[in-house]
């Protein structure tokens, strides 16, 4: 799986999207990496771009609900709750010994921010898209 962003994934606020296709690109790093499936040890930038997903997830999910707060978001206790998920099950790959099994861990990493594309942009994130736009949040 490649992450390449294409327009369905826009929640018509140019911040948020900017964020989201940060996500991709750190996506897009660590499938790279996998691809090489080559006997070198990549442990480092493995957790190079590990740590970097956790304090980019950290950042967007502070953002999100700090937009949420400031414009009343209705559903902004369900979606803080899914942030939650999302962060636990991050900080999970922490508890993991990468270096056994590097190409393992990766693809593991490559299926979180895979289901959290699929499940959390495209649903989740997709119903506060008109909410903002009609506040006038582009």
């Amino acid at each position: 799986m490649s992450f390449k962003w294409i327009d369905k994934y826009s929640c018509n606020i140019t911040e948020i999207d900017k964020q989201h296709k940060k996500l991709f690109e750190i996506g897009d790093r660590l499938y790279a990496l996998a691809s090489l499936n080559d006997a070198y040890d990549h442990y480092d930038e493995i957790m190079d771009i590990f740590n970097e997903l956790k304090e980019y997830t950290i950042y967007h999910f502070d953002y999100e609900e700090k937009l949420m707060e400031k414009y009343g978001y209705q559903n902004i206790d369900s979606h803080k709750i899914e942030h939650m998920f999302l962060l636990k099950k991050a900080q999970k790959y922490e508890k993991q010994d990468i270096d056994a099994d590097q190409l393992k861990s990766t693809n593991d990493l490559i299926a979180f921010v895979s289901d959290w594309i699929t499940s959390h942009i495209l649903q989740t994130d997709m119903q506060y898209k008109s909410f903002f736009n009609e506040k006038g949040i582009y």
